[in-house]
């Protein structure tokens, strides 16, 4: 049976690795060989979980939406990741990478967005911390999501409208990874979703595991059992500024 866990190489089965430029190699090699150490550390479970607590506002509440419940013929709870400080489960992730650069002795923080709400979640760390921040956004975004842009101003952040390519997501990250190539002494790249070399999918998704952790805390008291018949994930960035985890428990009468 092939396993989905990932390995010392950074494989998910037969996916995953670190397929990248040589250039990247030397940022990518430090970061692979520090994240265990301080992710598993006692000082960052500490500041971790006491961040997440008194400044995102966790755990954010599992909720049971009786109407749409009553139309599907099942129990929906909704897991309202949108009442998070800034409005998105973006700044669990945004607040473990940046103590982790800090832990690493990187003094300044780079970040691409698309919607936005990475840039901002990244952006408040940062000005939490007082950390330097640019975040690399598509022009085209920057024009769609001129709300979010003037947040990440007004917390400080450097916003670089991108004018390559598609001047969307993509290009902002290829400028991302520029950057993080010309200055690799002092700059860590905080990626805001599970994609890119490894270790950035497993770093992220260990981060955000605390959603899933309150889910089955929270569903036991609900429901007495701590796993749902169907666990999906919502979201409507361009659109709403939200992104809403949805959790579907079905039981039977």
């Amino acid at each position: 049976m092939e396993s989905y866990q990932v390995n010392r190489d950074g494989y998910y089965g037969q996916y995953g690795g670190a397929y990248i430029p040589e250039i990247l190699h030397r940022c990518v090699e430090e970061l692979k060989e520090n994240y265990l150490k301080v992710l598993e550390s006692d000082d960052f479970r500490r500041k971790f979980k006491v961040l997440l607590h008194d400044y995102v506002g966790r755990p954010s509440p599992l909720y049971l939406a009786q109407r749409l419940s009553s139309k599907y013929g099942c129990r929906i709870y909704l897991k309202r990741e949108d009442l998070n400080h800034t409005g998105a489960h973006k700044i669990n992730n945004a607040i473990g990478q940046v103590l982790l650069a800090q832990h690493m002795g990187k003094r300044r923080i780079i970040a691409e967005t698309g919607a936005g709400q990475h840039g901002v979640a990244t952006a408040t760390v940062c000005a939490l911390m007082g950390m330097e921040c640019v975040v690399y956004m598509g022009s085209t975004d920057v024009e769609r999501q001129h709300v979010n842009v003037e947040r990440m101003k007004m917390l400080e952040a450097e916003v670089r409208a991108v004018t390559s390519g598609n001047m969307t997501l993509k290009d902002a990250t290829n400028e991302a990874i520029r950057d993080w190539c010309c200055h690799p002494e002092d700059t860590y790249y905080v990626i805001g979703s599970t994609v890119g070399p490894h270790p950035y999918p497993d770093m992220v998704a260990r981060l955000q595991s605390v959603i899933s952790e309150e889910i089955k805390e929270q569903l036991l008291g609900h429901e007495g059992r701590d796993y749902p018949d169907y666990l999906v994930h919502v979201w409507e960035a361009e659109a709403t500024q939200q992104e809403p985890s949805t959790i579907t428990s079905t039981t039977s009468g």
